[in-house]
């Protein structure tokens, strides 16, 4: 392996540990604040920064951020995005340890799967190159298709059959719009077209993506189980990077049968995690019924053996996006 790459790898997973630690702050910081609503983002910014833990959530974002600009400038794209896919594994130890969540089986399942899934990438992994060529059709069908989904799942609010599931949609779609993010970050920082890849349309792409991410992932983590909702935002980011890696970047599933078929059975590994780790209905349940703003009375108990409820917990509001 390229010592480009392998440095970039090593960021990618210092990036996904700083994810899960300030995932877990923000959740803490987003439930002791008033509803994000979208109608008044400048209030909703302040009031969620007022927040010293949601502060320093974001804080130690930034430093993720940083860690994950060098990893996609220095890594293949899709592989990035898998290592830090892998160190979600680290959200499980967090949560259980520092912040007072209990994971239930199915939660720990997913975790091990998506190390295993991980495992297997980084077994079929040889000498990569920096893939960074990439057509500009390609990448804007790519990212306006992205958009498009991201934008639907947030939609998806509005369906009340839905409304068991709406924090961890939302925290889907925050993770769909980071991804998209992700992919004008790798364009502008592949210096493929030069100064128009600076000043071109992907880094206003990469603007306005991020802060719809902004905007979702705060609100999910008031309405949604933290852990369930850190992991679907995370994991949904991360797939949409290593399948924009190969689309649009053409990043090399292997050079042999075994190799692609080692990384395609890494992927599936990776998006089965993703169906595992979302938090049970009843916990999801049992969580909104304990932060009902209608009730002032005590709060019911939480079924033992599900996550969903935590010392860090606070209230949870109407949906405002």
């Amino acid at each position: 392996m390229h010592l480009k790459v392998l440095i970039g790898l090593l960021l990618a997973f210092g990036c996904a540990f700083g994810a899960s630690l300030s995932g877990l702050w923000k959740a803490k910081g987003a439930r002791q604040v008033q509803d994000v609503d979208v109608r008044r983002p400048w209030q909703t910014l302040i009031a969620l920064f007022r927040s010293k833990w949601f502060a320093i959530g974001w804080g130690v974002a930034l430093i993720a951020w940083l860690l994950h600009v060098g990893a996609l400038a220095l890594a293949p794209l899709s592989l990035a995005q898998a290592v830090i896919s892998g160190g979600l594994v680290t959200l499980g130890v967090l949560a259980e340890r520092f912040f007072g969540f209990s994971l239930n089986r199915r939660q720990w399942l997913g975790l091990i799967v998506m190390a295993a899934g991980m495992a297997v990438l980084a077994a079929t992994t040889h000498a990569e190159r920096n893939q960074s060529n990439y057509e500009i059709a390609a990448i804007l069908a790519f990212e306006l298709a992205g958009v498009a989904v991201g934008v639907a799942l947030v939609m998806t609010n509005r369906v009340e059959r839905l409304r068991e599931h709406r924090g961890v949609l939302l925290g889907l779609a925050a993770g769909i719009l980071f991804g998209v993010a992700d992919v004008s970050i790798k364009a502008v920082t592949s210096g493929t077209h030069g100064l128009i890849g600076f000043l071109g349309p992907w880094t206003l792409i990469a603007v306005l993506t991020a802060l719809g991410a902004f905007y979702a992932s705060a609100r999910s983590l008031q309405i949604g189980d933290a852990v369930a909702v850190v992991a679907a935002t995370a994991a949904a980011a991360n797939l949409l990077g290593i399948i924009g890696g190969v689309v649009v970047f053409g990043d090399p599933l292997g050079s042999d049968a075994g190799t692609v078929a080692g990384r395609v059975v890494a992927f599936v590994l990776v998006v089965l995690a993703v169906g595992l780790i979302p938090a049970p209905v009843r916990a999801q349940r049992a969580m909104r019924s304990d932060s009902s703003p209608e009730g002032d009375g005590e709060r019911p108990a939480v079924e033992p053996g599900y996550s969903g409820v935590s010392a860090t917990t606070g209230m949870a509001r109407s949906v405002r996006l």
